[in-house]
């Protein structure tokens, strides 16, 4: 951080918070941070729930003459059928018409509640109340439901409302259709309104007056160096509230807020202490190279026998012109699962034909290669930018698997030039590994080639994070737009970086099962290149999604293959690990979704693979 906090508008009581912000990238530091309080709006209400219980044999005759006969039969019509007294059929079908599974109609007819009940084996129970507490959020502008009442209490802060016009209408809770007020407790986590389980809500209504709450929130002003981008951070303790946190951003963006007024954050302060941060940054990664020039240096001028013991624990030696270009291909011939690239430019002289038919047996052997561009601070100011058949050529090489082995971006704004492979070896310099003009004649360049355990470490959480933030972008883009293709990408480049179980936390989390087959060819990526274990827990959280998987989804046939491949690639290095992961729940799985023969036991599948 280069800033101290005491030098800027920050709470005493946020300064943890602020530490833990900056503390998750050194690109990020955060320029103010100020409490608030504003209010909610809490309203009592009382749901009434029908829930089924399983019918009795008379009442599934019932209703089953009821559907099946043509035309429907009347009571007495049904209880000469059966041989009962009519006072039996009466007096369950009026039972069923006060739970409204029969019409009020002289023949037997079933209400389409009575039918949904009737293919689940129930007929619904009498209604009974619950009271819960509606609260409604002028910040995300949402309505959530919670079983418990806030508590009101007194919050000496500045209110929110004084800085920022909030807008949003705060709804009456009573002039609501059952349909919204039914969804809002859905997605509120109330156990209350569940349909596939029979379980409804059937009305509602609002106990008393609605009541004021005060909620204390911190407000953050970030700074990100890579991005160099300012962003506005909503939190109510450590919660992160990204819906007022993006409504803040864009009101902010359209001038509606002064962040003068709001965290005593002037626009000349903040230009100031983006420069200052940004040359910060660039004089972090020139010491971290001229670090390197040292160790260079003095690997240059020892002995014989003391470089032997520095190579131990590794060391930095200084590369010239036509050296460069040779080691380079030496190096990614070396890799055995990642190559991060950093070049300003990208163009045909260097990634020819020969060189992306290195990629291409790269890619075969199941290594990823990560690939970032750009000098200027947006694309559209790109004075050189890649040729869209080049592009097309790199996109296309792919994994054994079909997946795209290389991943290449524009990260932009950034003069490095650097090469990390493994995580073991670090080129760097003056070389325009991708764009120089396809000479080897000597142009007076100069590289580094560093396996200093501890420098190749830090050059890797720079180019590492950046790629990060790139995959989180197109997460975010993928889940507005429901794009799979983005999702791919994302879920690949993480993959690249290691992050198998993140992607798949993403995945479970927005509920997008029908990426789970391209997570098994990432995550078999990581397994045929020993970059991830066999035992990560990663594979028991996704053999537990199997249970949330139909039979009849359009990519079952995909799933089917990919387990096999992953179960196999576990087994032919472990057959015990693999053989652990087969509980009795998810060969269950593995049986019903036609994975694994019926005619097979654990044992014998796993075996064809050993």
């Amino acid at each position: 951080m280069f800033f101290a906090s005491s030098a800027k508008p920050i709470d005493d009581n946020l300064k943890n918070f602020v530490d833990e912000i900056e503390a998750q990238s050194p690109s990020l530091s955060v320029l103010a941070a100020r409490q608030f309080r504003y209010s909610l709006r809490q309203t009592p209400v009382e749901v009434n729930i029908k829930e089924p219980r399983q019918f009795n044999v008379l009442e599934e005759f019932i209703i089953r003459a009821a559907i099946e006969f043509k035309p429907p039969p009347t009571e007495d019509e049904l209880a000469s059928v059966l041989g009962l007294d009519s006072v039996f059929i009466k007096t369950t079908t009026a039972t069923l018409r006060s739970l409204q599974t029969l019409s009020a109609t002289s023949v037997l007819t079933v209400t389409p509640e009575g039918r949904s009940f009737y293919e689940k084996g129930s007929v619904p129970q009498p209604p009974y109340p619950i009271q819960i507490y509606a609260i409604t959020d002028p910040l995300s502008d949402k309505i959530t439901f919670q079983s418990e009442s806030l508590n009101e209490t007194v919050i000496n802060l500045p209110d929110l409302a004084d800085f920022i016009t909030i807008d949003h209408i705060i709804a009456d809770i009573a002039s609501l259709p059952l349909e919204e007020i039914q969804k809002s407790i859905q997605a509120s986590g109330l156990a209350l309104h569940v349909p596939e389980e029979g379980k409804i809500v059937t009305s509602y209504r609002v106990l008393a007056s609605t009541q004021k709450i005060w909620r204390k929130i911190s407000l953050f002003i970030i700074f990100d160096a890579l991005e160099d981008k300012l962003s506005i951070q909503i939190r109510n303790g450590k919660q992160i509230l990204e819906s007022a946190s993006n409504w803040l951003e864009v009101v902010h963006n359209e001038g509606k807020i002064s962040l003068q007024a709001l965290c005593k954050l002037s626009t000349e302060t903040i230009n100031f202490q983006r420069e200052a941060i940004l040359k910060q940054k660039n004089t972090e990664i020139e010491a971290r190279l001229e670090n390197i020039r040292k160790k260079a240096l003095e690997a240059a001028t020892k002995t014989r026998n003391e470089v032997d013991k520095s190579n131990v624990l590794g060391e930095a030696i200084q590369l010239r012109d036509r050296q460069i270009s040779q080691v380079f291909s030496e190096v990614l011939n070396t890799a055995k699962s990642q190559v991060i690239i950093y070049c300003p430019w990208v163009n045909q002289a260097v990634v020819n034909e020969k060189f992306l038919t290195l990629l291409q047996k790269l890619a075969n052997r199941g290594v990823w290669i990560l690939i970032g561009y750009g000098i200027a601070r947006r694309l559209e100011d790109e004075d050189k930018p890649i040729p869209p058949e080049l592009e097309n050529k790199l996109r296309a090489i792919k994994t054994p698997d079909g997946l795209p082995s290389v991943q290449l971006f524009w990260l932009g704004d950034s003069h490095v030039r650097e090469v990390i492979v493994d995580k073991e070896i670090h080129l760097c310099g003056s070389h325009n590994w991708l764009s120089y003009r396809g000479d080897y004649l000597p142009r007076g360049e100069s590289v580094y080639k560093v396996t200093i355990l501890h420098q190749v470490q830090e050059a890797y959480e720079f180019l590492a994070n950046r790629f990060q933030n790139h995959a989180q972008k197109l997460w975010e883009n993928a889940l507005e737009n429901r794009d799979f293709q983005l999702a791919v990408e994302s879920l690949c480049v993480r993959g690249a970086l290691g992050m198998e179980d993140i992607a798949l936390q993403e995945i479970q989390k927005n509920n997008w099962l029908e990426l789970l087959p391209v997570w098994l060819d990432v995550a078999l990526q990581g397994l045929k290149s020993k970059s991830l274990p066999s035992d990560s827990e990663s594979f028991k959280t996704a053999l537990s999604l199997l249970s949330q998987v139909s039979i009849e989804e359009a990519f079952i046939e995909q799933l089917q293959q990919g387990w096999r491949k992953v179960i196999g690639a576990i087994a032919n290095h472990n057959p015990n690990t693999a053989l652990n992961l087969l509980s009795d729940e998810v060969w269950a799985q593995f049986l019903r979704l036609n994975i694994a023969k019926k005619t097979d036991l654990p044992d014998n599948f796993i075996s064809q693979y050993t």
